[in-house]
This record gives C-alpha cells, structure tokens and sequence, in this order.
C-alpha cells in the first residue's frame, strides 16, 4: 500500500509517496516567507494586464486573473494565490492570484499540513526517502537524464514546456510504449505541471499510437487531459500547475540544492560536525546562520564549515 512520509528537514521538508520501496511522488517546500498556494493576502491593485492586473503584496509582485468589476488601480483587496512564482532562466514567472471574499488574510498552508495524515521520520531514524532513491531523483531532475528498460529519457525545462525526448534500442512500437510508460512516471515522480511533451518514435499505425497513449492512462493519475500521439510520434499533456516543478526548484539554485542535502545528510550524525563542500555551498550555509544553529541542536555538537574548491557542488559531506 502506498503511503506518505514526511521529513521535516532544516531549510526544507520534503514528503514522499512510497509503495514497494519506489517513490511514486515527490514534494519539496523549501521554508522562507513566499506568495504560497491557498494564502488570502492583501493586495494593491497595479497596472492592468488584459482581463487582469499586476498586483503589490508584502511578498511581492503578482497578477491577478481577473480584475473585478469596478476596481481601479490603487484600490486595495484580498486575493488567494492559485500558483506560486515559478523560477525560470533569467527570471521569475509571478505567482497568479484572483479576487477573494475571505474576511482576512490568513497563510497558504505548508508541506505538514498539506500531508497532515503522513508518518514523519524523526532526525535520527533511518531516511526511508533515500532508501527509496530520493538522492537520485534529485539527481534526474538536475540532469534530465533518466533510464529505463530498454531506454532513455532526457527531460528539459522550457519556458512554454517540460520536453522528454524518449530514445533506446527496442523496435518503436514497444519503445513507444515504454518510454510512454517512463515519461508519464517521471512527470508524477517530478512533480511536473502545465504543458508537458513527449517526443516518442514515429509509429506506422492507429493502433501503435494507440497503444502509447494508452500507457500514458494508466501510468498518470488524474487530472490531466493529453492529446493523441500524432503521426511524429508526439504527444502533449496538460496538468495542473500550482507550482514549481521539481527540476525547475533544484535547477533554479544548485548550490542551495547541494546545501540543504548537506544539512540533511549531517542531521543524521551525532555529535560535533565538520561539513565540508563547495565554496558556493558553503556560503550559502554561512549565510544562514539559524539553519546552523538549529544543526548545531540536532546533533548535539558545534559545527565547523569547510570550502573545498576540489569538490564538485553535488559532492559535499559531513563528518566528526
């Protein structure tokens, strides 16, 4: 039976959904005060952008969907965040917003709440999530590569969408069907949203393209909608998007990535510890001295932090 875990890490919670020792979904909060999904906020109304507007909150910019009737720019309101801002290359996509009739503001909720019926893994009990392959999930979604039986994905993040580009030695109709399979796996496994493509092989028939479709279906728990496989072999599918992926979380700051691995896998030590990485990842550490402290509280000993230009940033460790 599959069931949720939750870890609730220093600068990062993470859950994941086990089953047979596979993670078949994955999500990661990192903490920090941001625009979340659910939040009611207050909000000024800005600049108008077709049916809606910019909008100005405490946490930054946002647009809202649909500016109601009689509002002027200026005006003050409470809004509800729909998605959260979406890190892109060279910039951020600004969290979405509309209209709210809440009486007061009130916070979007976190990971713990979000999965409030999850075991929790204590600090020093074993990491279920990484006996499952979590450290390698985060490596797919840093790199794009993902193997599978007989094939291979490359998954890239664009700004319009996620493309996997499925290739391997089977006859096409059955790499049609398992890189499908794989595909539609990864984008649960990923926590992909909005417009996701799959370039398949090109398949001779109907009932070939059917097929690949059809394991897409039953590999992709609803809601999505999708299109058929055309003639190319491609395919697109369309899910909910309430934030970002994630291969758009990890890609978006590598080094802050690599850190908050580092902390985790440094919890699990007990006493004194000396955390040894990257210089780019250890300042990310060294500029957050509370995530520091609360290590320090965790394992029962100071810390020491240690750059290593020799180490590459996925490479850092902890010791005594």
């Amino acid at each position: 039976m599959a069931e949720w875990w939750l870890d609730e890490g220093i600068g990062e919670h993470r859950a994941g959904l086990l089953a047979d020792g596979q993670i078949l979904e994955a999500a990661v909060d990192r903490l920090g005060d941001r625009l979340r999904v659910g939040a009611i906020v207050g909000a000024k109304l800005g600049e108008r952008v077709g049916r809606g507007a910019w909008l100005a909150t405490a946490l930054g910019d946002a647009i809202l969907e649909a500016v109601p009737a009689g509002l002027s720019q200026g005006r003050s309101l409470l809004v509800e965040i729909v998605r959260e801002a979406i890190p892109e290359p060279g910039r951020l996509k600004p969290a979405r917003a509309r209209a709210s009739d809440a009486g007061a503001p009130r916070p979007g909720p976190t990971l713990a709440e979000r999965f409030a019926d999850a075991r929790r893994i204590a600090p020093h009990d074993a990491d279920p999530l990484e006996a499952a392959g979590w450290s390698e999930l985060i490596e797919q979604a840093a790199t794009g590569e993902i193997d599978f039986t007989g094939g291979h994905l490359r998954l890239s993040p664009t700004p319009a969408m996620t493309l996997f580009d499925v290739d391997g030695a089977l006859p096409p109709a059955d790499l049609a069907i398992a890189g499908a399979r794989a595909a539609a796996l990864a984008t649960r496994r990923l926590a992909i949203g909005g417009s996701i493509g799959i370039d398949l092989p090109t398949l001779a028939s109907k009932a070939e393209r059917a097929a690949a479709a059809a394991a897409i279906d039953d590999m992709l728990p609803q809601p999505f909608e999708r299109t058929a496989v055309n003639g190319f072999g491609f395919v697109q599918i369309v899910r909910p998007r309430p934030r970002a992926s994630l291969p758009e979380l990890v890609r978006a700051d590598p080094a802050l990535t690599a850190a908050l691995a580092l902390l985790r896998i440094a919890t699990r030590g007990h006493g004194p510890r000396c955390l040894a990485a990257a210089p780019a990842v250890i300042a990310r550490l060294d500029a957050r001295p509370d995530w520091i402290d609360a290590l320090a509280r965790r394992v029962g000993g100071a810390i020491a932090l240690r750059p290593d230009p020799a180490l590459a940033i996925s490479a850092g460790h902890a010791g005594p």
